[in-house]
């Protein structure tokens, strides 16, 4: 059974700013190229304006982000073009998608999300190497069970008919990109606009 932590707790933990964005799936190696999922698990919308990704070089601006997020919205970056990642997935027109980042991840790497101001947002650090028995996203995807931890020994990998929706992509990827399911333990961090936001999205 997975830990269920205070908000403070978690704050404290991974030393981030305030922010109802989480990074919610990834994959580091896939047939139709890798991605990282953001979503907004609050109950206003954001707007990722200046916001930007890195990996473990952890420098704000690398990669810069944009758009608006809804309420329970997700948006994915992919190192493949948006519009041949959102046809091998299968995603709607609605679903937002930045593609052609070039500073990929690897097996052993960290995912770091920055706002408008440059603040640490939230991260993680992931390697089944570095720490063993954690999972490998090499064709399946990592789905989380503790938002902002920075703990991935508390993310699973996609299965097709697992509790996050998963589905095989047309390149036979399995994962759940634009369509974040909290698990029992990540809703007991969302409020209650954020919670009614993810459920509406199912």
């Amino acid at each position: 059974m997975k830990t269920v932590l205070t908000i403070a707790a978690l704050t404290a933990s991974a030393g981030i700013a305030n922010a109802d964005v989480y990074i919610t799936e990834w994959m580091y190696s896939g047939n139709g190229g890798e991605f990282v999922e953001f979503t907004n698990t609050g109950s206003t919308a954001v707007d990722l304006t200046g916001w930007s990704y890195d990996d473990d070089s952890a420098i704000p601006n690398v990669f810069n982000l944009s758009g608006v997020l809804a309420p329970g919205e997700s948006l994915i970056i992919t190192e493949d073009d948006a519009e041949v990642f959102r046809a091998a997935w299968g995603l709607s027109a609605s679903v937002q998608i930045l593609g052609g980042y070039t500073n990929n991840l690897g097996r052993s790497d960290q995912i770091n999300l920055f706002d408008a101001n440059g603040n640490l947002v939230d991260r993680l650090t992931y390697g089944d190497q570095a720490f063993p028995g954690t999972i490998r996203t090499q064709g399946a995807s990592g789905n989380p069970g503790v938002l902002g931890a920075d703990d991935v020994t508390t993310w699973s990998l996609s299965f097709i008919g697992d509790a996050y929706g998963s589905w095989a992509s047309s390149n036979n990827d399995i994962g759940n990109p634009g369509s974040f399911v909290p698990t029992p333990g990540a809703l007991a961090l969302l409020g209650l606009g954020g919670l009614a936001a993810a459920r509406r999205r199912r």
